[in-house]
């Protein structure tokens, strides 16, 4: 080489020691191979996980044992999430592993009728609320009849279920379809419920409430399928 030294090409070195793109996905199931997770876009998935679990940021990092704005930062797309940081979410989240909040990130999967309430079953009767209504908005998007097809568990809460047929019946008649078969065999409700639970809404409610409802003694306002 006659003594003089080959000139180094500082990119082609650096970038024989960056990993491959591969290797990121790789990550969330190997910490050794690479200790970050890249983002471009907005964590949606883990927004929508938390909202559909009733837990704000901040109860969520408590539950995770992250700092808040760490979880802040990650919903908002201005931090980097370490592959450890993503199983403690998906441990807190009740999801099956952190590759739950990578699949189709910025598009969360939509629940179906019969996965809505096998949720609220799981989850407490406390959480129709995030439940039904993220279903109520899917549907709305879709309006597509797979949705609705599979009859939910019959072994599940009166309730969740009376609410949730007539539902799924509202939104079908807003659409123009035709409710499922499995609607007409869910049952009224032994007693009336008033889903708003406020005594001063009852009269509102007897007036208001959708045939859909009414004919399984569950008794809401006209706006309670209306989202802003």
């Amino acid at each position: 080489m006659n003594g003089v030294c080959p000139q180094r090409n500082d990119n082609l070195a650096w970038s024989n020691r960056r990993p491959r793109a591969s290797l990121y996905v790789n990550a969330i199931f190997n910490v050794d191979v690479i200790n970050y997770v890249m983002y471009n876009t907005k964590m949606e998935v883990l927004r929508a996980y938390r909202r559909r679990r009733g837990l704000s940021q901040r109860e969520l990092a408590r539950r995770a044992g992250l700092a808040y704005k760490t979880v802040q930062l990650l919903e908002a797309g201005g931090h980097d999430a370490r592959s450890s940081t993503l199983a403690r979410l998906a441990e807190a989240l009740k999801l099956p592993g952190p590759a739950a909040l990578l699949t189709g990130r910025s598009k969360p999967h939509a629940p179906t009728a019969a996965e809505t309430v096998e949720g609220i079953a799981r989850d407490g009767d406390d959480s129709w609320k995030l439940w039904l209504f993220e279903f109520v908005d899917a549907f709305r998007r879709s309006s597509d009849p797979a949705s609705v097809a599979r009859a939910p568990d019959q072994g599940v809460a009166p309730r969740t279920l009376a609410l949730t047929a007539s539902t799924v019946e509202s939104l079908c008649a807003e659409k123009n379809l035709p409710p499922p078969w499995w609607c007409a065999g869910v049952q009224p409700l032994e007693k009336p419920w008033f889903v708003a639970g406020a005594e001063s809404l009852k009269a509102a409610a007897l007036a208001e409430s959708p045939a859909a409802f009414r004919s399984r003694n569950v008794f809401v306002l006209a706006n309670f399928l209306s989202r802003a």
